[in-house]
């Protein structure tokens, strides 16, 4: 099959020159006990791919990229239940063991078993199905590696959608929709009249803003270094939106709020941006940390506000939730109107042009791009 390989980390961009991922053709096994075969059909490109491409969090090399997907089960192997050939699925990074504290307690994504088959380029189950079209060892990402035409996954990465949802706007929800949703309905627990901003209107951030919308914020601040966004964001939600290179930002929101936001959501992944939301929280309030960055950056806090002011500090990864019962209550969010995820697709694009937008996606020129592996 075709697929994307990323042989080396850290390339510099444009990376239409550099080239991150070639496009060549692999080997995939079939689906073995407990997995599943999955044609892919579409593939998100989010910031997380843009910070491995730039070797700011590592991967074992070479692999498969892409971890936001969706497409149609074709094979399931021996053992699996819930799935057959037709249905249609999103496919999420999160899968749970099932049996450990963790995923017992509801919070598959805090999975260490899962997490550290992940890590070393395999499947949540401890194996590989994938090779090199000469027989080398080639990786997964994150479980899943969706930037190809087949992917074999563990049922746990899967949930199914609605087959009214198209597939290349199904993709979203694989990370999106269930991390920036997630972040506001299961990490924050936003309430009717909180007030909330928001920082880094991409895909992830854009999604919370809907969230926060459905969640009956009174207002909601969408915070970015791009004021182009700013129209988008208002469409889907924002109240409204400054930008965070106004040496007068932090005043602007103070101003907006009487004092602070109940929850500011930090998804860009930028330190200094983190700083600007733990100044933008009222007393008592909560910074919500979505976005990841450096593996190794470090964020100091205070100890005696800290503590004096009762203020949150508070890790969102992947929607904190379980994605097979939050991502069909987001898909009948947005077949209501209520979740416009469709917003979010700037376009779609080919295996051709994936190195090229990705330097779109550096750039900030674009939202949410879905790869079609087996063309229009």
């Amino acid at each position: 099959m075709t697929a994307a390989v990323m042989y080396e980390q850290g390339l510099p961009a444009p990376y239409a020159q550099s080239k991150p991922f070639r496009i060549e053709q692999v080997e995939l096994d079939g689906p073995g006990e407990g997995e599943v075969l999955v044609e892919v059909r579409g593939a998100g490109l989010c910031h997380s791919d843009l910070s491995v491409i730039e070797g700011l969090r590592k991967r074992p090399l070479p692999v498969v990229g892409g971890h936001e997907g969706a497409g149609i089960v074709r094979e399931v192997g021996r053992g699996v239940t819930g799935f057959a050939p037709g249905d249609h699925v999103a496919m999420a990074a999160v899968a749970g063991c099932g049996q450990c504290r963790t995923c017992l307690a509801g919070r598959p994504g805090l999975c260490q078993a899962v997490s550290g088959a992940r890590a070393q380029g395999m499947l949540a189950n401890g194996v590989r199905r994938l090779r090199l079209a000469d027989g080398g060892q080639l990786n997964h990402y994150s479980g899943i590696s969706v930037y190809a035409q087949y992917a074999v996954v563990v049922p746990q990465s899967l949930i199914k959608i609605d087959p009214d949802v198209p597939l290349d706007i199904a993709a979203l929800f694989g990370c999106a929709v269930v991390t920036g949703a997630g972040a506001v309905f299961n990490s924050a627990r936003v309430r009717p009249g909180a007030t909330v901003a928001i920082f880094g209107l991409g895909g992830v951030g854009l999604t919370a803003v809907m969230a926060a919308r459905e969640a009956g914020a009174s207002r909601i601040i969408g915070i970015d270094v791009l004021t182009s966004k700013f129209d988008l964001a208002r469409a889907v939600g924002a109240t409204d939106c400054v930008d965070a290179r106004d040496p007068n930002a932090v005043q602007q929101v103070l101003d907006l709020t009487n004092g602070g936001v109940d929850h500011a959501f930090e998804i860009s992944g930028n330190l200094a941006a983190l700083d600007m939301a733990r100044k933008i929280t009222v007393r008592g309030g909560e910074v919500v940390g979505v976005g990841v960055g450096n593996s190794s950056a470090t964020f100091t806090v205070t100890h005696l506000p800290w503590v004096a002011e009762e203020r949150v500090f508070r890790g969102s990864f992947m929607g904190g939730g379980v994605p097979q019962e939050d991502v069909p209550r987001y898909v009948d969010m947005y077949l209501r109107g209520r979740l416009p995820v469709d917003k979010l697709r700037s376009e779609q694009i080919s295996f051709e042009q994936l190195n090229e937008s990705f330097d779109l996606l550096h750039g900030g020129n674009v939202i949410r791009q879905v790869l079609l592996p087996h063309g229009r």
